[in-house]
């Protein structure tokens, strides 16, 4: 990367990070999930009488525990799609910088030998 660039996503991070730190330090959010608020929306519809058809087969012991395999999730998720997105391109390059286009020859140049 250039130094100008670099600079540049420098300088967006440490706005993003400021912004975060500024709002979490002044408001006394709750950062968490959308996974609880369905369970109250149907208590109220249904009056109460709502009886799941499936429990879980394990729960975390704590909420951290459950946004920790949550993170790790993802990362392992980005971790693969990075990989093969790496790879492709790699492979993309090599082919490139060997002139390697045997689809596009024309059938003459493939036989001719």
């Amino acid at each position: 990367m250039s130094r100008k660039l670099e600079l540049i996503v420098l300088a967006l991070l440490l706005i993003f990070a400021a912004q975060f730190f500024y709002i979490s330090s002044t408001t006394n959010a709750e950062y968490g999930g959308a996974d609880d608020k369905p369970a109250g929306v149907i208590e109220q519809i249904t009056g109460g009488t709502y009886k799941p058809i499936a429990n879980p087969i394990w729960e975390p012991p704590s909420a951290e525990i459950e946004s920790l395999l949550f993170a790790l999730q993802a990362a392992i998720g980005a971790g693969i799609l990075g990989y093969f997105l790496g790879y492709y391109r790699a492979k993309k390059n090599y082919e490139n910088k060997l002139g390697y286009k045997e689809k596009s020859k024309p059938e003459s140049d493939r036989h001719s030998l």
